[in-house]
């Protein structure tokens, strides 16, 4: 016989559960986050156990366990196998967020389309039939294998499953996702954690990589409770600003691979389109040499890249100059504005400096240092810098170059697009191996950039 309903009040940001409601969240310190649901309608077990048929594990011995060699999928797009460590691997339960609008629904539909005649079925709560089929007329690809289904609640999601037997199923959204043996609205605390906590249980049993969209929330955080992120074995970011083209696809969590590698897109009529080379859209090719632009070599992850570094210093109009930086920390750039003014005698007190990076791009490499300083000389003194030269090193308070982080990785990306000369820290001197086809230029202190530019 059915119990009472149970009442709880749930934070929304970390899903801690309380009996009654709470100012403050004891788990992660947010105020007035906590609501009010209906946790379940009968006194049961839980949903994800009543869904699918998984038999009892058996606790066994660690030297007993057999190891399975579990063969990566190929989701037919390259960059999406490189954050993912070589493909999807079987079993796995994957979260994909980014702010809306920025292209998370595309890139699932492109998998789905080019999963090379994988079985895919495409759950949308969000859009129905026919829209899903306007956007994949438009990407122009066609999968027979890739089945469309619109629909909300999880039992009928599972069923279907069950039925179709896919190899990768991908759910857009799980916040548009319920199940009705939960009585709270869809997007809920115990809703998205039973849903994906359900989805769980059946990708492990079944050996189904299910794909999962979610949405965010205004700090930019994946919106649901934290135990979301924690439930599923890969966190994925697709970041970028809708002004742009561009778009970074990044690894926050994986428990197959490293959390290193990035994904670079751009978004065309037709769909996203893979970057293979990022250098290419960040590099601008003039006419004639310009003051005020140097290129910077710089590193996600561990992939190297070359990027336009622009600055503009003019005389400040007002009383107080001017400090604009896009794409760059602006608290940064003051500080290496300081660094100049006290170590190479710049008066950049009475002076306006604006900087931009190419393409949109945001960069928090601090090897990015030395070519932003580059920029703002070449524009100081409005003097183009030598064509063919580029920098990468990290400036300290007392002016010194400090070497930054995978150095030869930058230097060999600079050789490969043609350059003839690199300037780094003088601490690399011994420990650099030097490609043959590039000069590379050792300096210490700040003070020996300006000959080492110009």
């Amino acid at each position: 016989m059915a119990t009472k309903a149970k009442r709880a009040f749930f934070c929304k940001s970390c899903g801690y559960e309380s009996p009654k409601w709470l100012g403050r969240c004891p788990s992660c310190g947010e105020w007035n986050s906590f609501t009010e649901e209906v946790v379940a309608k009968e006194s049961s077990s839980s949903v994800a156990s009543r869904l699918t048929n998984i038999p009892r594990a058996v606790p066994q011995r660690v030297q007993d366990i057999r190891e399975r060699d579990l063969k990566r999928i190929d989701t037919g797009i390259g960059e999406v196998n490189r954050v993912l460590g070589g493909g999807l691997v079987p079993g796995s339960l994957i979260l994909l967020g980014g702010e809306p609008g920025i292209g998370k629904s595309t890139l699932s539909l492109q998998m789905a389309l080019n999963g090379n005649s994988l079985r895919t079925l495409y759950v949308s709560g969000e859009e129905s039939a026919e829209q899903i089929k306007m956007r994949a007329t438009r990407i122009g690809i066609v999968n027979e294998e890739c089945i469309v289904y619109t629909e909300t609640l999880l039992e009928n999601i599972v069923a279907q499953i069950e039925e179709q037997r896919p190899d990768v199923v991908i759910i857009d959204s799980i916040q548009t996702m319920y199940t009705d043996l939960v009585e709270s609205s869809a997007g809920s605390v115990t809703q998205i954690r039973e849903c994906a906590a359900t989805l769980l249980r059946y990708a492990k049993s079944s050996g189904t990589a299910i794909f999962i969209i979610g949405h965010i929330t205004k700090d930019g955080t994946i919106a649901g409770p934290k135990i979301l992120e924690h439930i599923v074995d890969v966190v994925l970011q697709f970041e970028g600003d809708n002004n742009t083209a561009y778009r970074i696809l990044r690894g926050i969590k994986n428990r197959f691979g490293a959390t290193y590698e990035i994904g670079v897109f751009e978004m065309h009529d037709s769909g996203l389109r893979e970057v293979d080379n990022p250098s290419e859209i960040l590099l601008s090719h003039y006419d004639e040499p310009l003051s005020g632009i140097s290129v910077g070599a710089a590193v996600d992850g561990i992939r190297p890249y070359l990027i336009e570094v622009q600055a503009l210093v003019s005389s400040a109009a007002y009383g107080t100059p001017q400090r604009s930086s896009t794409g760059f920390d602006s608290k940064r750039l003051n500080m290496l504005l300081a660094v100049l003014e006290k170590r190479v005698g710049m008066k950049m007190f009475s002076k306006d400096v604006f900087l931009n990076f190419a393409g949109g791009f945001k960069v928090a490499d601090t090897g990015m240092d030395l070519a932003v300083v580059a920029a703002v000389i070449s524009s100081y003194y409005d003097r183009p810098l030598q064509e063919g030269v580029c920098c990468t090193g990290e400036i300290g308070l007392s002016g010194e170059v400090r070497p930054s982080p995978r150095c030869e990785q930058r230097v060999s990306e600079a050789a490969r697009l043609g350059f003839r000369r690199i300037v780094v820290s003088g601490f690399m001197q011994k420990s650099l191996k030097r490609p043959k086809n590039i000069e590379v230029v050792f300096i210490n202190s700040i003070e020996q950039l300006p000959k080492a530019l110009f």
